[in-house]
């Protein structure tokens, strides 16, 4: 089993994914007029009005907070350990590139999300690649094999992974066994789960954006006193993506494909551009400006945070600790602990195990209501069989407490490759509706005006689109 995982993973991640994500970024980038750059200034605009919402749907704001708290978990303490360890500091390099191109992605997926969006048997607002793969480009099929992938990946995968790095953290900080730290995991995580979307959305506006201050704050303290190796530790970067560092010893081609590889296939894990589930969120808002491009802003925006601002948080505190030892089997979070340790003492292994557990529980709760969202569409927008799959869910947690970081790591490669084949493939064949929402938003935001989406104008839309959710924005 272990073998076939591995195949698959240097398949996916050797050649077709590398090409394909870096590939579409550069597209949405040129396409969308580099709309990533540009309006970096919009995106906090945006942020401001977010949080604004009706019934049927959740505020900007908890939509960004939510896809944050799914965002912001292993990915940034414990992938970035990984990145460093496996594909060396010119890692850190393509994970921002591929962050600053995957905020292209980001907006063309979140902004579909938006467009495509649906409401459920119970009236809250539901979406995602699944629903814009159906509804956009006729292919239910397609919707339903994404569906599959991500109630797989973010469902059951990426959850045990979460588990285990909570797991690991207790075990390192305090002692704790395993077994417990997972039975009171499973515990905390159904009291959310079963409080459904709105709740989990209610969490994740109140643990995200304070365990993120905390930590940001912490490395700012951490490049404050050691502000004199920062120049050292960017060349270090810069000189790694490049393979200058190897150049002398022969293994340059070798040095810059697994920088690469590890950089882009950890930037992905952790900001997940392009991969489908942040839209899951982004469609369960009720967007200000009332346009569907009022999404995209606000995820762009979650990328940037994630990938850009808290990853690099780490890999400062890694780098300039001085416990940072190339192919050492010191890696994961136990890596970023020892680092912050030998920066400010004892406290800060303790501070990473408590961060890890919010970010890492804050990331099993929004993994889980992307799945819900993806297994209401199967059901056609009913939610029979979720407190069946919620037991299930619970299960994989407890499994990825017990269990050991190669293997569940492997498996989360896999199955977010799978996933996000498919979903840059729709997105890619909907780019047109993408630049048409794009100027649209734009054309608007020119004039002075505040971008109204009405569908009515776009009579090739309209038909696509369900009743009563876009055109009867202009009466409001």
């Amino acid at each position: 089993m272990t073998s076939l995982i591995n195949f698959l993973n240097d398949l996916l991640w050797g050649s077709v994914l590398v090409y394909l994500l870096v590939g579409v970024g550069i597209y949405f980038t040129i396409r969308l007029g580099f709309i990533q750059f540009r309006h970096f200034g919009h995106m906090f605009k945006v942020l401001k009005n977010s949080r604004k919402h009706d019934k049927a749907g959740i505020s900007s704001f908890q939509a960004l907070c939510t896809s944050l708290a799914a965002r912001v978990g292993t990915g940034n303490m414990a992938g970035v350990a990984v990145a460093l360890t496996v594909g060396g500091p010119g890692a850190i390099f393509w994970m921002w590139l591929i962050a600053m191109l995957g905020m292209a992605t980001a907006f063309a997926e979140s902004t579909l999300a938006q467009l495509y969006k649906t409401r459920d048997e119970d009236g809250n607002y539901r979406g995602g690649p699944a629903y814009y793969m159906e509804k956009g480009l006729g292919m239910r099929w397609m919707g339903v094999l994404f569906s599959v992938f991500l109630i797989i990946a973010f469902g059951l995968v990426f959850n045990a992974v979460q588990a285990n790095s909570i797991t690991q953290a207790m075990h390192v900080a305090f002692g704790f066994d395993p077994l417990y730290v997972g039975i009171a995991l499973v515990i905390i995580s159904a009291v959310i789960i079963f409080g459904g979307l709105r709740t989990i959305a209610r969490t994740a506006e109140l643990i995200v954006p304070v365990m993120a201050l905390a930590y940001l704050g912490v490395a700012i303290y951490i490049m404050l006193a050691n502000i004199e190796q920062l120049p050292d530790v960017l060349m270090l970067i810069l000189r790694s993506a490049f393979g200058l560092q190897e150049a002398a010893a022969g293994g340059l081609g070798y040095a810059i494909a697994q920088a690469m590889i590890n950089g882009i296939k950890r930037g992905l894990f952790s900001n997940e551009a392009g991969m489908g589930s942040a839209p899951n969120a982004a469609a369960s808002a009720t967007p200000y400006p009332p346009h569907p491009a009022s999404q995209g802003y606000v995820q762009m925006l979650g990328v940037f945070m994630d990938t850009v601002v808290i990853c690099s948080a780490t890999v400062a505190i890694i780098l300039m600790s001085g416990e940072y030892v190339p192919h050492s089997e010191v890696t994961g979070i136990e890596l970023t602990q020892r680092a912050l340790t030998a920066q400010v003492g004892d406290w800060g292994g303790i501070f990473v195990a408590i961060a890890i557990f919010f970010f890492a529980f804050t990331s099993i709760i929004a993994n889980y209501s992307y799945a819900e969202t993806n297994l209401i569409f199967l059901e056609h927008n009913h939610k029979a069989g979720l407190n069946v799959f919620r037991v299930i869910v619970l299960g994989m947690v407890m499994f990825g407490a017990l269990s050991t970081l190669p293997t569940v790591w492997a498996m989360a490669d896999v199955s977010m490759g799978l996933m996000a084949i498919v979903n840059l493939i729709a997105i890619i064949l909907l780019s047109g509706t993408v630049i048409k929402l794009a100027k649209d938003y734009n054309k608007q935001l020119s004039a002075g005006k505040v971008p109204t989406f009405d569908s009515k104008e776009y009579p090739e839309l309209h038909a696509q689109l369900e009743e009563g959710i876009w055109d009867q924005s202009k009466k409001d």
